[in-house]
């Protein structure tokens, strides 16, 4: 069955809410840049709260290797995903707990993705100046060629109308959300959240 990932937490209440409508894993976002940017002290909590009932993802944007290693020592998040432009060479660097997020214009994202060491990879739409978190989706014929070869978590503009959708042409080993189930950028709507997962897993 498919896995869950509620990306862009920015409360331990939403954490603890997204945890009892079953969520597999949850996304920590920690680019200054972003509306679900989450500080060190609430991240900490957070990953309290989760306990051993989710992964935690901590999401960077070309940080230092250094920055990123420290975030993660520090909060106990087990998972870094590098959002940016960062090279192979930094995903190599944080194995086995790392993965890339590419972003998706055309079909050279499948060559692309072959260019990135380790066993996962996360692809989303491609919009200029926005790492992710836009809510546009891209074509799904192109995902589901990278998740005959890799553990794909699949984002950009999942939704709880569309997602049951994407998981039968794609069959992802996950599904990523965040703009899909908020009710503003950062709060999840507890709904939304349930009917995404029910959705996703049926």
């Amino acid at each position: 069955m498919v896995e869950v990932k509620i990306c862009g937490l920015t409360t331990v209440e939403d954490a603890i809410r997204c945890i009892d409508a079953g969520t597999d894993a949850i996304g920590l976002n920690f680019w200054s840049g972003s509306p679900r940017f989450v500080d060190l002290s609430t991240a900490k909590e957070i990953v309290v709260a989760a306990g051993d009932h989710a992964q935690m993802v901590g999401v960077f944007v070309d940080a230092e290797l250094e920055q990123i290693r420290q975030i993660l020592s520090e909060t106990g998040i087990a998972w870094a995903q590098l959002h940016g432009d960062e090279a192979p060479a930094c995903v190599a660097e944080l194995l086995p707990n790392a993965y890339k997020a590419i972003g998706v214009r055309d079909g050279s994202a499948v060559q692309l993705a072959q260019t990135f060491p380790g066993e996962h990879l996360l692809l989303d739409a491609s919009v200029p100046g926005m790492p992710g978190g836009t809510g546009r989706t891209f074509d799904w014929a192109i995902a589901a060629e990278v998740a005959k070869e890799r553990k794909l978590t699949l984002a950009g503009g999942l939704n709880p109308d569309n997602v049951s959708e994407a998981v039968r042409l794609v069959q992802p080993f996950r599904v990523d959300v965040a703009s899909g189930v908020e009710s503003s950028p950062g709060r999840k709507d507890p709904d939304l959240v349930r009917r995404f997962i029910e959705a996703a897993k049926s």
